[in-house]
């Protein structure tokens, strides 16, 4: 006896078959009808919470061929045990366990003075040595055209530089404005030194003092918060505050994202 298929659909009309897929933590996916990409952080009856590079989270419902793993359709589907949040970098990226340093590549991130380059490595050090990017400080930028120079920016060695107080008419303005090598990109926050960068209610504070023109401003800071003249141990104390990327103004966040991609821009990764 002759036993007939109920779908009666010709074999070349049908879709191909999907994969199924576990949201497993960790796990990178592009939702199709959005173009969302983030990873896996939090899977429930019928939906899926995934975060982006930018610590930005958006749930999904668990639909068939409803995401894209390395290109390709799959369904997700909910693992067989429920995912715990994965581990992350100070700067909000997925960590990558037992990863190791890469060797440094010939670009680099420029900064403006010391305490800008601990405040990068504190919260962006696992990533930089991921990537092999190195970030330096340069004790001002009022040389920045001669020291652009000096570099000499190409398609393999781009650099990317970070100033302080970066805002129309500044003297900081000026001199990124001189700098017009295309392998190089200046960007800026607006606070007049990276202290401000810092949220004031991670450092404990209401906010950060007005400190009047023609004034040291950090040892005004110093002055008006009743910290001893001492503006080494301030930064201490205000740096040990800094725990990871939600202790830290957006205009700064983004600016350093934007140069690390920029130096990393084109490269295939670490291998």
């Amino acid at each position: 006896m002759r036993r007939y298929d109920p779908d009666l659909t010709p074999s070349w009309k049908r879709p191909a078959p999907v994969p199924e897929v576990a949201a497993e933590p960790d796990l990178v996916v592009e939702e199709v009808a959005t173009g969302f990409c983030g990873a896996v952080i939090r899977c429930e009856a019928g939906t899926v919470t995934l975060e982006d590079r930018f610590g930005k989270h958006r749930v999904f419902p668990l639909t068939p061929r409803g995401f894209l793993l390395e290109g390709r359709a799959v369904t997700l589907v909910r693992p067989s045990t429920a995912p715990s949040r994965p581990s992350r970098t100070a700067s909000g990226s997925i960590a990558v366990p037992g990863a190791r340093a890469r060797v440094a590549r010939a670009g680099r991130i420029y900064v403006e003075g010391r305490h800008d380059a601990e405040l990068v490595e504190r919260v962006w050090g696992d990533d930089l040595r991921i990537e092999g990017v190195v970030v330096e400080y340069l004790e001002g930028v009022d040389d920045l055209p001669a020291i652009v120079r000096d570099f000499g920016p190409g398609p393999d060695a781009r650099l990317g530089v970070l100033v302080d107080h970066l805002v129309p008419g500044s003297k900081e303005s000026r001199i990124a404005a001189a700098v017009t090598d295309a392998h190089t990109l200046v960007v800026g926050h607006p606070y007049i030194d990276i202290w401000e960068a810092v949220k004031p209610a991670a450092v404990g504070i209401p906010a950060w003092p007005r400190v009047p023109r023609g004034q040291d401003w950090k040892a005004g800071v110093c002055r008006a918060l009743g910290w001893p003249d001492n503006t080494g141990a301030a930064w201490q104390h205000i740096l040990s505050k800094v725990h990871g990327w939600k202790d830290l103004e957006p205009e700064l966040l983004g600016r350093v994202e934007e140069l690390i991609d920029f130096v990393t821009a084109g490269d295939p990764g670490p291998v």
